[in-house]
C-alpha cells in the first residue's frame, strides 16, 4: 500500500492525475481515534470488512475526525479542552496544516465539512465568555479562519451539516469550564442545554431545549438523518439516583421527543451516552454506553427500544447499509448483531466517523 501510495503522490506531484478521492486509499468507511499497544496514538481507516485502510501516527490522544467529503482528508482533533486539530493526508499520512484554536480558546473535539468540503465549521469554548463559538474555516486557502459565529449556547460538543446542505445543528452541552480550574463543571446548578439550527452565517433559525425538570441532561452527541431528524444523545450532570432518559430525538419546528425505556435500562446506561448514529431513513437510532457496557437500538416510530447488546468498553457506533456497526476500548469492531466481527490489537477511542463519500 505504502508504494502505490507514493506512487500516487509522484504522478499527483506531476500533474499526470487528477486530485485523489477517498478511493485512492482503498475507499475506507470509517474513520475512529485508536491507542496501539505500545501506547502510541493513531487514526485509522476502517474498511466495510472491518479491516485497515491506514494506520497514521497522531501526536496525542485523538477524539474524534472529521473526513473530507470528496478527497481522502481528515482533521483529528484532540481530546478536549484541546487547543489544536491536525489536517492529515490520509494518502501519505502527511500533515497539511494545523488548526490553532485563537487565544482564550479550545476545541471540543469535534467538526464538521460544508457539502463540498470548501468549508469547515469547529465547535469552541470562549472561556472567558462563557460562550460557545463555531468556528469558520476556508478549506481551499489551506484552512484559513475566517470568521467565527455564537453557538448559541454554552459549551457546544458535536456539530453536524443539515441535509439541506446550508445549515448546521449544534450540540450544546450547557456546561462551563474554566482551564483554570481543569475539567471542573462550574455551573451545574444552572446549566441550560440546547440543541441549535443556525445557518452558514450564525443566523439561528430553530432552537430548543431539554423541559426544565432535565436542565442538567446535556446534549453532546448529535446524529442527522437524510429526512433531517436529529438523534441526540444525553449525558445526566443531576443526582445519580435519579432515573432519566438520555436519547432522543427532534426536527425542526417541533417539540423535542425522548425514547421510551424501561427505566432498568437508563440505570444501566449510568447516565451516559458517548456516542450516537442513526439510520438514513431515520427509522433506527443506535447508541452507546462505556459505563454501562451496553449499546441499545431504538425505533423512532414506535419510540421505543428494538435491541440491547452488551459490550464491554463499547463507546464507537455508525449504521452503514443497514447494519449498525460498534467498535470499543477492547479492540472489537463488529455489527451488533454479531454477523460480522473482528478482534484489533487497537484501542478505539469514542467514535466511529462515517465516511460519506468516496
Amino acid at each position: 500500500m505504502k508504494t502505490r501510495r507514493s506512487f500516487l503522490t509522484g504522478l499527483l506531484a506531476t500533474g499526470l492525475l487528477p486530485s485523489p478521492t477517498w478511493a485512492d486509499v482503498g475507499a475506507p468507511a470509517f474513520l475512529s481515534a485508536a491507542k496501539t499497544p505500545s501506547g502510541a496514538f493513531v487514526l485509522v481507516g476502517i474498511n466495510l470488512d472491518f479491516s485497515e485502510a491506514f494506520r497514521l501516527p497522531l501526536p496525542a490522544r485523538g477524539h474524534a475526525a472529521a473526513a473530507h467529503p470528496i478527497r481522502p482528508e481528515a482533521v483529528a482533533f484532540a481530546r478536549r479542552p484541546g487547543n489544536y486539530a491536525l489536517v492529515i493526508d490520509c494518502l501519505n499520512g502527511e500533515i497539511r496544516a494545523r488548526l490553532d484554536a485563537p487565544q482564550g480558546r479550545h476545541f471540543f473535539g469535534h467538526g464538521a465539512f460544508s457539502a463540498q468540503g470548501d468549508v469547515m465549521f469547529t465547535t469552541e469554548k470562549d472561556y472567558e465568555n462563557a460562550q460557545g463559538m463555531i468556528g469558520v474555516w476556508d478549506v481551499s486557502s489551506g484552512y484559513k479562519r475566517i470568521g467565527e459565529f455564537a453557538s448559541g449556547g454554552i459549551g457546544p460538543h458535536e456539530i453536524a451539516q443539515m441535509p439541506s446542505g446550508d445549515a448546521l445543528v449544534i450540540a450544546n452541552g450547557g456546561i462551563e469550564t474554566h482551564p483554570d480550574s481543569g475539567r471542573t463543571k462550574l455551573n451545574i446548578p444552572t446549566m441550560r442545554p440546547n440543541l441549535t439550527y443556525a445557518t452558514f452565517d450564525g443566523t439561528i433559525t430553530d432552537q430548543i431545549a431539554p423541559p426544565s425538570e432535565l436542565h442538567r441532561n446535556s446534549i453532546r452527541h448529535l446524529a442527522v438523518s437524510t429526512d433531517g431528524t436529529v438523534a441526540i444523545a444525553m449525558q445526566w450532570q443531576g443526582d445519580k439516583q435519579q432515573i432519566v432518559p438520555l436519547v432522543g430525538t427532534h426536527t425542526s419546528g417541533d417539540t423535542l421527543n425522548m425514547f421510551d425505556a424501561p427505566k432498568a435500562l437508563w440505570r444501566e446506561m449510568q447516565g451516559y451516552v458517548g456516542s450516537i448514529a442513526i439510520s438514513g431513513t431515520g427509522n433506527h437510532v443506535a447508541t452507546t454506553s462505556p459505563r454501562g457496557n451496553i449499546a441499545v437500538v431504538f425505533d423512532t416510530t414506535r419510540n421505543n427500544v428494538t435491541d440491547t447488546v452488551s459490550m464491554e468498553d463499547v463507546c464507537g457506533v455508525a449504521v452503514q447499509n443497514g447494519q449498525i456497526i460498534a467498535t470499543s476500548g477492547q479492540g472489537l469492531i463488529t455489527t451488533l448483531s454479531g454477523s460480522v466481527h473482528t478482534r484489533s490489537d487497537l484501542q478505539f477511542d469514542n467514535h466511529l466517523v462515517q465516511i460519506r463519500a468516496f
